[in-house]
């Protein structure tokens, strides 16, 4: 049987977020992390530089999708439109490995104030990368923003309906609900006027 087992990543992932659940993220130590993965704190440490990063793990490529998306838009696409694309590149990357471990990083991210705190840190990154490519696109700095934000907004709207544990779900599906909730952000922008 070979030594070398596939996605250790998302096993050491996995194995945290089980950790947190069980004894709770300050109780829970690398050692027992990468035990529980069946890997090796060295494995650990080529992947994440402490606990803590476990739970921004995809941030960047996230942020990364989301900014192409919106770079890659129809030439003469209004910001949200931009945007609009932007959640859909990004929601088309999401797996079942992603929806499965919604409610449990939910639950290790609100049992802590430290990792609210970090995670409140990974909107404002998505936000960020977002506004930084309407403003490549001749976007103004206010109509960057407040459409990035309401992008953000969309994602984590649609990722927790999505990841919903009551409910049953299709392949793909994170998209319609990123989209249904840009249109409900959109709509109930547009009552504010």
């Amino acid at each position: 049987m070979p030594r070398w087992k596939p996605n250790a990543r998302q096993r050491l992932v996995a194995a945290a977020l089980d950790l947190f659940t069980e004894q709770g993220y300050d109780e829970t130590t690398v050692a027992q992390i990468a035990d529980r993965a069946g890997l090796t704190r060295s494995t650990f440490f080529r992947h994440f530089s402490d606990k803590r990063e476990i739970l921004t793990a995809g941030q960047e490529m996230l942020s990364s999708l989301l900014a192409e998306g919106i770079a890659d838009a129809p030439e003469g696409a209004s910001p949200l439109d931009a945007v609009a694309e932007g959640l859909d590149r990004a929601a088309g990357a999401m797996t079942d490995f992603n929806r499965e471990l919604g409610p449990r990083l939910h639950a290790a991210i609100e049992a802590n104030e430290e990792l609210r705190s970090r995670n409140a840190m990974k909107s404002i990154g998505m936000a960020a990368a977002m506004a930084d490519a309407l403003r490549r696109r001749g976007v103004s700095e206010a109509a960057a923003q407040v459409s990035a934000e309401l992008g953000v907004l969309a994602f984590g709207i649609g990722y927790r309906r999505w990841a919903a544990p009551e409910r049953s779900h299709a392949p793909g599906e994170l998209i319609t609900h990123t989209r249904a909730a840009f249109a409900e952000l959109r709509a109930a922008t547009a009552a504010l006027r």
